[in-house]
């Protein structure tokens, strides 16, 4: 029998319920009134996405994180929120707490009020998170128009070897190694930069798959190519990169879990998204334009190379 993977078992759902024009987007919205209502839903799951030495006070925190990235992305701010945690039948009165906790520090940081949820048990442990929040519109992943700039809301590469680290791949022990851990088990959204410079995005996605797969989407739906002409990211990652001989590229591109925003805004906007960025503190690198044509390709060493979707996918 056939393996399926994600994109596939999508498709199937959307067959089913009839909607064969869906756009896939960061986060979906319905309205009630004159009211739009925006909301986002994903799901944490502790075999796949809770590596070791990872507290659950940062995983509970980090199941809210992918949400509010995502909000990020779009201009919105999440307000409200639900929970459902799945948990084995042996978790201990400390790990409830722990948890508990990691959601509380959510809670505070993002400013979201959580009204309920489920709990229920299991084999393993599983947070299910659902933001809401209202806006008059959404930046969408589509909008791209020839002549624009691309930027990323920080340097790549970091969870790549963070993960590695945490499995126990590579043994290292210094600074580039805890901000590489920090990166996974703390990631930062850039929800207050998203909120103030919306208005300068034509689109704008976020990059918890991978930037290839960030980038590919992006253009697949602007109907245009993205041009790399800079690679987001640090000597240090490159340096790691040739020590345990893993691909520069691939540790860049195709990781996932920034939780950053990547967007393409025309030049006239450029000197305001710099200012915004300095205010917020948000670390902004300009990494390409926008011209005619499909797909996504990297200028480097005066060769033109394919950037393919080779991000994460569930299901591989």
């Amino acid at each position: 029998m056939k393996k399926l993977d994600e994109s596939e078992i999508i498709n199937k759902f959307q067959k089913i319920f009839g909607n064969s024009n869906f756009v896939s987007e960061d986060v979906e919205s319905f309205s009630i009134g004159k009211t739009k209502i925006i909301l986002k839903v994903d799901t944490l799951v502790q075999s796949t996405d809770i590596p070791p030495k990872m507290s659950l006070n940062d995983a509970a925190r980090k199941s809210v994180v992918a949400c509010v990235s995502d909000f990020a992305a779009k201009g919105v701010k999440p307000q409200w929120g639900i929970i459902s945690v799945n948990l084995p039948s042996n978790i201990s009165v400390k790990q409830v707490n722990e948890i508990a906790q990691g959601f509380k520090v959510a809670s505070k940081e993002f400013a979201i009020k959580f009204l309920g949820g489920d709990t229920n048990q299991g084999k393993e442990i599983v947070f299910h998170v659902c933001l809401f929040g209202e806006a008059k519109k959404i930046v969408k992943r589509k909008g791209a128009k020839v002549g624009d700039l691309i930027f990323v809301t920080g340097p790549f590469g970091y969870t790549g070897a963070g993960l590695d680290i945490l499995l126990k791949k590579f043994k290292r022990n210094d600074s580039f190694s805890k901000n590489a851990i920090k990166s996974v088990v703390k990631p930062k959204p850039r929800l207050e930069f998203g909120i103030k410079c919306k208005e300068c995005f034509t689109s704008s996605m976020d990059s918890s798959d991978g930037l290839s797969t960030t980038l590919n989407e992006m253009a697949r739906q602007s109907k245009c190519k993205l041009v790399v002409e800079k690679i987001p990211s640090k000597t240090e990652v490159e340096n790691f990169s040739k020590t345990f001989k893993k691909n520069f590229e691939s540790l860049v591109f195709h990781s996932g879990e920034e939780y950053e925003i990547v967007f393409t805004a025309p030049k006239k906007y450029k000197l305001k998204i710099l200012k915004i960025a300095k205010t917020t503190k948000t670390p902004i690198i300009e990494i390409g334009k926008v011209v005619k044509g499909k797909g996504v390709v990297l200028e480097k060493d005066q060769k033109i190379i394919k950037l393919k979707d080779l991000g994460y996918r569930h299901f591989k």
